[in-house]
C-alpha cells in the first residue's frame, strides 16, 4: 500500500491521530498479549525492574530510573523505541514534527489554513523519534526549551511578539517521541524549573512571551542516587511531577552476571587466536565485581559497575591472547595469572573510602581480585578434612586418605587448563612431575588406593626439597600461614 503524500491523501487513509503515550501503551499490549519481551537484551529485571517499567507505560507515565551507575539505565530508555509504531506522519519542513491533522505550532497552522489538504507530509522511522541529553551544568534553557532567533525576526521582518521567530530547543524538536535527560541532578536547579509546565500544563514562556505549546511526549529521566549529595540535586517539584520512580540494581546471582557479561564483552576479534575460557575462570571474573559490592575498602555508595566483569573479561582474553602470539601457538586457554594481569580493568571502575585510598587503587585491586579467586576455590574446593581432624595426620591408602583426595579431585577429570599446549610444555620441565602423573594415571590425580603413607610434615619437606632454588623459597608452610 502506497503511502500518503499530504494531508488530503493521509486522511482517505483512514490513517488516525494518538498520543505517543497511547501509542506506547497498545504497543505494549499486544507485546504482553503475544508474550513477546518488552525489553529484549536486558538480563536480571524480569522479576524487578521490567514490571515496574511496563505499568508506567501502561499508565502513561513520565518516569526516572533511579540507580547506581552501570546498571542499564540508559540502556533500557534507548530501547523503548523499539515500543514505538514503525513510522508515523509529520508535516515536511517543520521544525517540531507536527501531526498533519493537528498542527499546534503557528507556522504549520498558517500552511493548513493557506494550502488545505495540500500540505506534503513525511514518514518518520521509530529510531529518530527517540532524543537523548546528557545533562550537564552548562546546560541552558535555550538548549532545551528555545528562544527568540534574531536573524529570523530580521529575515522575515517579522517582530519578537511573532512565534514564527522562535528558535526551538531540542525539547520541543523531539515532539510526539520520547525524550529522555541523562543524570538529571547535574541539571542546575533553574533549569529543572523550566521542565515543570512540560510535563504538567505543556505550555512554555521564552524571553516573558507566553507560547501555548501542547507537546505530546513521553519524558524518561535517569539519575544516580550519590549525585544527590555530591554535584547536584532534584527540585521537589520536578519529583513530584515525575509520576512513576523505579529503582534499578546491580545482577542478583553469578548466572545472571555471567548472562549479561557474554552478552556485552567483546569476545568475536579479528586475527585472533582460539581462546577457551573454562567456567571456573568465567565465575572468578564476576566473582570479583560480587567481592568488590561487599569490600569495606570500596564506597558502597558510589557502587561497583557491571562494566567491570566486561572490560576484565575482555583483558583476561587479550592476556591469554598475547601469551599465545609470544609462544607462536593457535591456540591458548586463560588461567587465573591472565585474570590478575589484567588489573587494569578493575582500578578504574571502584571508587575507595579513606582506608582504600591509604591503600592504593592497585592495592585493593589485586585484594578484591584475591577475595574472589579465594572464593571459587573453596566453593568447587571444600575443605577435604572432616571438622576436628588435623591436617596434618597420616593417609592410609586406600582409606580416608583416598576418601580425602577424591573430595578434592572429584572424578579425576583432567583440568581445562591441562588441555592448554604452553601449560603441557611447563608442566614437562618440572622435577618428577612425569613420573607423578604415570602413577595418577596422566592427569594429575592419584588412582584410588595408591595414596602414599606419609609422616606429618615428610611430603612437604620433600617436595619443597624437589624444588629449583629459586622457587624454594616461596611460600609459606601451612602451619606459618596460620
Amino acid at each position: 500500500m502506497a503511502r500518503a503524500s499530504d494531508v488530503s491523501g493521509l486522511e482517505r487513509s483512514g490513517w488516525r491521530s494518538k498520543s505517543v503515550k497511547d501509542e506506547l501503551r497498545l504497543n505494549v499490549i499486544a507485546r504482553l498479549r503475544e508474550n513477546r519481551p518488552i525489553l529484549p537484551g536486558i538480563v536480571g529485571y524480569e522479576q524487578t525492574v521490567t514490571p515496574q517499567v511496563v505499568n508506567a507505560l501502561l499508565s502513561g507515565h513520565d518516569f526516572i530510573l533511579l540507580g547506581l551507575r552501570g546498571q542499564a539505565k540508559t540502556r533500557i530508555l534507548r530501547s523503548l523505541a523499539d515500543l514505538l509504531d514503525d513510522e508515523i506522519p509529520a508535516i515536511a519542513g517543520c521544525e517540531i514534527r507536527d501531526d498533519p491533522l493537528r498542527p499546534v505550532c503557528a507556522a504549520c497552522r498558517r500552511r493548513a489554513a493557506e494550502q488545505k489538504g495540500g500540505v506534503p507530509i513525511v514518514w518518520i522511522p521509530r529510531e529518530e523519534r527517540y532524543h537523548e541529553k546528557l545533562a550537564t551544568p552548562d546546560v541552558t534553557i535555550a538548549d532545551l526549551i528555545g528562544d527568540l532567533d534574531p536573524i529570523k525576526a530580521a529575515t522575515r521582518k517579522l517582530t519578537f511578539a511573532d512565534p514564527e521567530v522562535i528558535h526551538y530547543g531540542i525539547l520541543p524538536r523531539a515532539n510526539r517521541g520520547i525524550f529522555a535527560v541523562n543524570e538529571l541532578p547535574d541539571l542546575q536547579a533553574r533549569i529543572q524549573v523550566g521542565l515543570l509546565n512540560i510535563l504538567e500544563e505543556g505550555d512554555v514562556q521564552i524571553r516573558g512571551f507566553p507560547i501555548r505549546l501542547p507537546l505530546d511526549l513521553l519524558l524518561t529521566f535517569s539519575a544516580n542516587p550519590e549525585d544527590y549529595t555530591n554535584r547536584g540535586r532534584i527540585i521537589t517539584p520536578l519529583r513530584d511531577r515525575i509520576r512513576s520512580q523505579i529503582l534499578t540494581h546491580y545482577p542478583r546471582t553469578l548466572e545472571e552476571a555471567q548472562a549479561i557479561t557474554a552478552q556485552e564483552a567483546r569476545v568475536d576479534r579479528p586475527a585472533a587466536v582460539r581462546v577457551g575460557v573454562p567456567a571456573y575462570i568465567r565465575t572468578v571474573i564476576e566473582e570479583v565485581a560480587f567481592q568488590a559490592r561487599s569490600s569495606e575498602l570500596v564506597d558502597q555508595s558510589s557502587g561497583v559497575s557491571a562494566r567491570l566483569p566486561i572490560a576484565l573479561t575482555e583483558n583476561t582474553l587479550s592476556n591469554a591472547e598475547r601469551r599465545a602470539f609470544t609462544a607462536g601457538a593457535e591456540e591458548a586457554t586463560a588461567r587465573i595469572s591472565d585474570v590478575l594481569a589484567a588489573v587494569a580493568a578493575v582500578t578504574g571502575k571502584i571508587e575507595l573510602v579513606y582506608e582504600g585510598e591509604r591503600e592504593g587503587p592497585l592495592a585493593v585491586a589485586r585484594h578484591v581480585m584475591g577475595r574472589a579467586v579465594k572464593a571459587v576455590f573453596d566453593r568447587h574446593f571444600p575443605d577435604a578434612y572432616k571438622p576436628g581432624e588435623e591436617a596434618g595426620r597420616i593417609l592410609v591408602p586406600g582409606r580416608e586418605g583416598d576418601r580425602a583426595l577424591g573430595r578434592f579431585h572429584g572424578r579425576g577429570a583432567a583440568p581445562e587448563a591441562l588441555r592448554d599446549p604452553e601449560a603441557r610444555g611447563s608442566r614437562a620441565q618440572v622435577p618428577g612431575d612425569r613420573d607423578a602423573r604415570r602413577d595418577r594415571g596422566g592427569h594429575g590425580v592419584r588412582a584410588r588406593g595408591a595414596a602414599p603413607v606419609l609422616a606429618p610434615g615428610e611430603g612437604r619437606d620433600r617436595g619443597r626439597e624437589s624444588l629449583p632454588r629459586h622457587v624454594r623459597g616461596h611460600g609459606a608452610r601451612p602451619e606459618e600461614a596460620r
